[in-house]
């Protein structure tokens, strides 16, 4: 360790040792993308991989599948980034459970609104 010099206190350990995480809570986040979009747009790129090589293998003409792709590639990119604008990191899935919340609750007895007296 460093002695201290006359009169001057030790500061070798003020910043050196401990690093403090800021974004602790904060969403996943890769050029604008939030949370899960990042994996709606990776699953897209790799579905679009495999059909290439289909459309390849197949022996459909190379410059019409990049074409396909890219146009593909093109819209996937767009409406994963559209919807990641539009939801954010929950708000897709708080749609999708909204959609299983009843609009009316409907009873047709009034037993509920009686409290029991003991």
């Amino acid at each position: 360790m460093l002695e201290k010099e006359k009169g001057k206190p030790n500061l070798f350990m003020a910043n050196s040792v401990y690093k403090i995480n800021k974004g602790i809570n904060k969403p996943i986040e890769f050029r604008g993308l939030k949370a899960q979009y990042i994996w709606y747009l990776g699953g897209g790129l790799v579905i679009l991989l495999i059909l290439f090589a289909i459309l390849y293998i197949i022996g459909v003409n190379t410059f019409f599948c990049v074409v396909l792709v890219v146009i593909l590639g093109t819209g996937l990119f767009m409406q994963v980034y559209t919807l990641s604008n539009k939801y954010g990191e929950h708000g897709m899935m708080k749609k999708v459970a909204k959609r299983g919340v009843p609009d009316t609750v409907r009873s047709y007895s009034r037993k509920v609104f009686f409290k029991k007296i003991k």
